[in-house]
């Protein structure tokens, strides 16, 4: 039953071929390792998968990148490379009792001399328990693991099976490799496609670094009948662009409002409005957005730009009162305007110093003077004795010890030299002059 899901070592030979037509995509798939286009990164003579198979020792191995850059491709020719069986199943669709049985045939190869290589796609959708039913078959050699995800395995995979698997990042297609896998279709199907310089640019740009999808896309474009090479405009009305990789829960989600919080922080409105525009394109929720860059005026402007956080608010409030599209144009101006006020810190690295001050000092009580004494006990043991009402002093300054009696005076908030918190640094440094002279 196990060998429902084996294809053998040699694709070709796995699966007969008749006389109905084969797929662009599959009569292109590479026959060695030296075909595949990109991620020299991990296949190059230095490359980690190189300096394997030169030293002729290949282990479990995890492919992590977007689709269609060869996770599978790659583990195929792996397989042939290293004379192991290959066996590839989906993590979407097999359960227990299907891996019970891929582990069972995978045994009997052993005994009779013969390794087997398990390719494992979208492996981060197996559970934690189904991850560890891969360990022992791992360590005792019955399989070799290659699993592929899209996710970021530091998430999605359990950490016993990451210590005992190398984490590949192959990365999306470049245009250059793009273009040359489109030479490699021309050549195979033996005519140049009907595009002129420019829409071929944009049917790079459709695929998205996705291999598959290019050529899935040149397979159409190649069908078409046409008197003379179309332009760009042409091609958009015949193609569906792709829609942009963007997944409002996962990994992608999470790399785009990084990218718009440090391009805030980095005062770049231009590259700010691009990752904000992508993530609204990708169907993200103005709403998240709002709460997001209400958090930036709080966290990298702070006092350097009072307003900023009441631009925010009044922007969230825009878009409930407007919604969408118009409502986004003034989260748009909010994001404009944190771009480009000045930066602070100094008040979220005070509020962390206090935080950690309260917990290491335990529960050290106020000094008596400034706790209050509604009873005739609490007066007679010294509550409020002595306090300096800050209004009865000429400049309104006492200058008193509000920390608990015995603690050496922390400096906790230390504003910078920007925006309206330098007059609050003035301020500072007034006040801890009259301190000082007030304590001798």
């Amino acid at each position: 039953m196990a060998d429902l899901f084996s294809t053998g070592s040699n694709p070709d030979k796995a699966e007969p071929q008749g006389k109905g037509p084969r797929p662009l995509a599959d009569r292109l798939r590479p026959k060695t390792l030296a075909e595949v286009i990109g991620q020299s990164q991990v296949l190059g003579p230095e490359a980690p998968l190189g300096v394997m198979l030169g030293s002729g020792s290949l282990s479990s191995l995890i492919f992590w990148g977007p689709p269609g850059v060869g996770k599978t491709t790659i583990a195929r020719l792996l397989a042939d490379e290293t004379d192991l069986h290959f066996v590839q199943i989906s993590a979407i669709f097999t359960g227990m009792p299907d891996l019970r049985k891929v582990f069972e045939s995978a045994k009997m190869r052993r005994a009779n001399g013969q390794g087997t290589l398990l390719f494992v796609d979208e492996i981060h959708r197996f559970n934690k328990a189904q991850q560890d039913g891969f360990l022992p078959h791992m360590e005792d050699g019955t399989i070799l693991l290659v699993g592929a995800t899209t996710e970021n395995p530091s998430f999605e995979l359990n950490a016993a099976v990451l210590s005992r698997a190398q984490v590949l990042v192959l990365e999306r297609l470049s245009e250059d490799e793009l273009a040359q896998m489109v030479a490699r279709a021309e050549a195979e199907i033996d005519r140049d496609l009907p595009l002129d310089p420019d829409a071929r640019a944009a049917l790079l740009e459709m695929a998205d670094g996705d291999g598959r999808a290019l050529l899935n896309l040149v397979e159409q474009v190649a069908a078409w009948k046409v008197d003379a090479p179309l332009g760009r405009d042409a091609l958009s009305d015949r193609l569906m662009r792709r829609a942009a990789k963007y997944d409002k829960s996962g990994e992608e989600h999470y790399n785009l409002i990084s990218a718009l919080h440090k391009s805030v922080r980095g005062s770049d409105p231009d590259a700010a409005l691009y990752w904000y525009a992508r993530m609204l394109e990708g169907g993200e929720d103005p709403r998240f957005l709002a709460r997001r860059l209400t958090r930036m005026a709080v966290e990298d402007i702070a006092l350097a730009d009072p307003q900023a956080q009441g631009i925010c608010l009044q922007a969230w409030e825009a878009y409930e009162r407007l919604g969408s599209p118009e409502g986004e144009l003034a989260l748009a101006q909010a994001v404009i305007y944190l771009a480009l006020a000045p930066k602070t810190n100094a008040g979220y690295m005070a509020y962390n110093a206090a935080r950690r001050l309260a917990r290491d000092s335990g529960s050290e009580p106020p000094p008596k003077h400034i706790r209050n004494a509604p009873t005739k006990l609490m007066k007679d043991q010294g509550y409020g004795a002595n306090y300096a009402y800050d209004h009865d002093a000429e400049d309104g300054f006492s200058g008193q010890n509000y920390f608990p009696d015995g603690m050496e005076r922390p400096e906790l908030y230390a504003p910078v030299e920007r925006g309206f918190e330098r007059d609050l640094k003035k301020r500072m440094e007034y006040f801890a002059r009259l301190r000082a002279e007030r304590s001798k």
